[in-house]
């Protein structure tokens, strides 16, 4: 009678079938993420134009930062001066390599190094503090850090910014060679950002944004861990800048100002706030965007604007939401077709 009844169970509720599906899930994943990184690097040999070479690099850096952001916000705060800290990396690595001579790869420990001290000194105290509240204090410490670069002109070149910040090596001067090096940095550190996520310590970020109280009855070292990620994603942030001055190879305050904090912010928001591909989808709209709409600027507000609202309304998990909810549904449809 027991045979029977294991017999006449259906499929999904045998042992091991709900272990099967979490595999293929991730083969699945696995397969397109292995796609997409072959896509990224035979690019450059089918679109050779410095236009598209030159956007696909801002692309991979701002998704840098953009991800760096994500790191923050899974534990539950959104800041409005992250990009002050990309600025910090940009004119540490910047200075140190014009004025000390230190070799880029010592220049991008430092930019990474800077920001992430400032971010422990500072981590402690500001991260106490939560909601709007918190917004309110990244919002003036970035006004306070552009400041700094606006007024130490003796470091900073002022408001003027510095100009001709040197490429890597001479070979980076071609903007092919640049999209492999920006590819690469991408790679290595969303990868290490997806790796952070996906273990414990991720979720147990998770759960610190999901109720703070709990986690702390539960043993969970709350204002360490959140110091902890913050100083790794302002770090990580700094590295974004370094990588952009160097490409740009010109650096100003304007270019880390609260509009690009509210820009990296937008980015989650639109891509998907609580999933690392959120960022990447709001870098490519963001970045890719406005340079296809460039003689319409009035209208990429307009656009921008009610791509947010409607996103908000009907996708509060952003388009990465929107676009697993049209996988699963297409998904359903065609096993309904294929039944009898």
């Amino acid at each position: 009678m027991n045979t029977r009844n294991a017999t006449a169970q259906p499929i999904e509720t045998l042992p091991g079938a709900t272990s099967r599906t979490p595999a293929r899930k991730r083969n699945i994943v696995a397969i397109a993420v292995l796609a997409g990184l072959a896509a990224l690097l035979v690019l450059p040999l089918i679109i050779v134009e410095r236009f598209a070479l030159t956007i696909s690099i801002m692309v991979f850096i701002t998704a840098i930062a953009a991800a760096s952001l994500h790191l923050i916000i899974r534990t539950g705060h959104i800041s409005l001066g992250h990009a002050a800290f990309m600025g910090i990396g940009a004119y540490v690595s910047a200075y140190t390599t014009m004025k000390l001579g230190v070799p880029f790869g010592l220049a991008i420990v430092l930019a990474f190094a800077a920001p992430a001290a400032l971010a422990l000194i500072i981590g402690p105290l500001v991260l106490r503090l939560t909601g709007k509240y918190f917004v309110l204090v990244t919002f003036l410490l970035g006004e306070i850090i552009r400041m700094i670069f606006v007024e130490w002109g003796s470091v900073t070149g002022g408001g003027n910014g510095i100009f001709g910040v040197p490429a890597p090596s001479p070979v980076f001067l071609e903007p092919m060679a640049f999209y492999y090096l920006a590819l690469g940095f991408a790679i290595l550190i969303i990868g290490f950002i997806a790796r952070i996520l996906t273990s414990e310590v991720g979720r147990t970020m998770d759960a610190v944004r999901e109720s703070e109280q709990l986690a702390k009855c539960s043993g969970v070292p709350v204002l360490w861990l959140k110091v902890t990620i913050f100083a790794l994603g302002c770090g990580l942030a700094g590295i974004a800048g370094a990588l952009q001055g160097h490409f740009l190879r010109y650096i100003d305050p304007t270019s880390f100002s609260i509009i690009q904090s509210l820009n990296l912010v937008v980015m989650n928001v639109i891509g998907g706030m609580y999933t690392l591909i959120g960022p990447l989808i709001g870098t490519v709209f963001l970045v890719v965007l406005p340079e296809l709409l460039r003689g319409y600027v009035e209208l990429q507000r307009i656009l921008f604007g009610i791509i947010i609202i409607l996103v908000m309304a009907f996708f509060p998990g952003g388009l990465a939401d929107f676009g697993r909810k049209a996988v699963a549904g297409l998904g359903k449809r065609m096993k309904a077709r294929g039944q009898p």
